[in-house]
Parts: C-alpha cells; sequence; structure tokens
C-alpha cells in the first residue's frame, strides 16, 4: 500500500530476490509494488487501479515501471483500452501472489494495522444469491464487522481465470454431470439441485404441478447467455429447437428479474430461487420440469495454496456452514 515505503522482500528460494533482501543491483523490491500489479490485473487498467488505490496515475505507473527494471521482465502490456498481464507476467504473478497472501497472514495473525484491510473478492455465476451467498456474507460481517466483501457476477471461466491469477479470492459456479476440477484451484460442493423451470407468479403455467420442454418453447424464453451452464442446460432441454423468442441475460439475478416483470419464462437451478425476495413474494415460482433427471451443483472454488488468509478462510466456513443448513 501507499504506506508501506519500507516493506521489501527477499528470499534465497525466491528466483527473483536474494539472501539480503535486495535484488540484483542493490534495489530494494517494496510489497506495495506487487500489490499495484494484482490492482491492475484485477481492475483491467492503470487508471481504475490508481483509483481503487488512491494513489495517482503516473505514481502507480512508475512504481509497476521500476519493478519491470528490477526484474528485468515487462510484466504489463500497456494499451490506450487497458494493461493486461504478458506471458511471463502472468507466471511469475503466481509467485506475487503468494508473497501477498503470506503478508496478509502475517498481518491477520498479528492484528496490525494491515489486519482485514483489503476487500475478500468473491466472484459468483449469481446462482443461489439470496439463499446462500447473503446469509452468508452476514454471518461472516457478524463475527469481522471491519472486513469488506466484494462479490463480482462473472462467467465460470472468468472466475476460475480470476481465481488462478489471484484477483479472485472466492468462486461460487454451478456446473452439470462430473466436474473436472482445474488446474492450480480446490474446491468442494455446496448445494445440489436439479433446474426448474421459472415463470410468473400468476402465470397460467404456475398453475401446473410440472412443466414440460413443449410448454416453454411456446413461450418467450429468457436465457441465460453462452457461457453459462444454464444456457447448455436449455439448449439440451430444448434438442436443437429452441423458443423462437429468447432474449439472453447474464446471470440468474437478471433473469429472475425479467420473469416477475412478466417478459417471459427461464430455466434455473432450484436453489437459486428458493427463498429469492421475487419468489417469496409471489412474484416468480418454481416447477419441476417433466421427465428430467438432470442434476446441478453450486461448488466452492479457491486458489491453490499452502493456507489462505484468515478472512477468506472465514467467509468459506460461513458459506460452507449456510449450505448445510
Amino acid at each position: 500500500m501507499a504506506g508501506e515505503q519500507d516493506s521489501t522482500i527477499g528470499s534465497t528460494d525466491d528466483p527473483i530476490g536474494r539472501s539480503d533482501g535486495t535484488l540484483e543491483g542493490g534495489q530494494r523490491m517494496r510489497i506495495e509494488q506487487l500489490r499495484y500489479v494484482a490492482a491492475v490485473t484485477q481492475y483491467g487498467s492503470l487508471r481504475r487501479a490508481s483509483e481503487h488505490l488512491h494513489v495517482s496515475q503516473p505514481a502507480l505507473s512508475e512504481a509497476i515501471s521500476k519493478l519491470e527494471r528490477e526484474l528485468g521482465v515487462t510484466l504489463l502490456e500497456r494499451r490506450r483500452e487497458g494493461a493486461r498481464m504478458t506471458l511471463r507476467g502472468k507466471e511469475l504473478l503466481e509467485h506475487m501472489m503468494g508473497v501477498l497472501e503470506a503478508v496478509d497472514r502475517l498481518q491477520s495473525a498479528a492484528g496490525g494495522p494491515g489486519a482485514g484491510v483489503g476487500a475478500i473478492r468473491v466472484g459468483t455465476v449469481n446462482a443461489g444469491t439470496a439463499s446462500l451467498l447473503l446469509p452468508a456474507i452476514r454471518d461472516f460481517r457478524r463475527e469481522r464487522p471491519s472486513a469488506r466483501v466484494e462479490v463480482r457476477a462473472l462467467q465460470q471461466d472468468e472466475i476460475e481465470t480470476g481465481l488462478a491469477d489471484g484477483s479472485l479470492d472466492l468462486g461460487l459456479v454451478n456446473v452439470l454431470d462430473e466436474f473436472a476440477m482445474p488446474q492450480r484451484l480446490d474446491g468442494a460442493p455446496l448445494l445440489r439441485g436439479r433446474p426448474v423451470a421459472v415463470v410468473p407468479g400468476a402465470h397460467r403455467l404456475a398453475t401446473q404441478s410440472e412443466v414440460d420442454a413443449e410448454d416453454l418453447r411456446t413461450e418467450a424464453f429468457i436465457g441465460m447467455r453462452s457461457g453459462y451452464v444454464m444456457h447448455r442446460f436449455a439448449m439440451r432441454l430444448f434438442q436443437g429447437r429452441p423458443p423462437a423468442a429468447w432474449h439472453s441475460v447474464d446471470g440468474a439475478e437478471m433473469g429472475k428479474m425479467l420473469v416477475a416483470e412478466g417478459l417471459g419464462a427461464t430455466v434455473l437451478p432450484d436453489y437459486s430461487v428458493r427463498g429469492d425476495p421475487l419468489e417469496r413474494g409471489g412474484l416468480i415460482t418454481a416447477r419441476p420440469i417433466t421427465g428430467d433427471g438432470t442434476r446441478v451443483t453450486m461448488w466452492l472454488l479457491r486458489r491453490r495454496s499452502a493456507r489462505p488468509p484468515a478472512a477468506v478462510a472465514a467467509l468459506a466456513t460461513s458459506l460452507r456452514a449456510r449450505a448445510s443448513h
């Protein structure tokens, strides 16, 4: 951070450092330089990273440029539309995030001024928000009132990438069938359910005990955009003959809002609908899909590391506890 003027790193095991805590040429690497690189990776541009860190953009750019000179490596490709990590930068980012995680654990254990300052970044496909994520955050904040949680609505591949490169701490994704755990990630299933048809509470289909593909095919359909697991399920359900009227949205929350407004029907995991305020208010309702035996599972993912920061582990514990209720 900007106030960490004398924070340096170096290790006999670190290929970019020496045992006396300095780099080649006698220069010293500071922790905030690594935080700056991580912020640019997370926010996608020097400008947005500087706004988040409350550091001037020239100062941020110069600190990263100095780190690049010290390492002898170009970390960022600077473009007019933003900045992104180079291939070599991505290779080193995992080591940088390991250092930052270790610093966070040390500050948390010591209870120092830096403990709990950084937001816990959660990527979610927006399923189980009302029934799981929000109650878990409330439980977590009850024990850690000063902690901050940043929730980002993303697709599954974006969540997996963000966890791997360190721009996310936890991820919530839906999977169908068997799940092949991506390299560098760990995870565990939280919720298991089945896809259901979601219709307005006063819709004619709400009077049926079940809804089949033909029922949905005659309605305007609100489908998840390609890349979401429920888009894949819908393609399977309609067997190449989708409804004529098809609206695409990003994530279950927007889908439920459009259903509540009477703009169509959708398919979602049952745990995404159960307990939602729109369902409790009677604006939407869910019905089983006739003859469908598909199972859908929500997984909690995080980057594989020896030990996550204490606050990240605490939020993961809250999520698991809520899922077991």
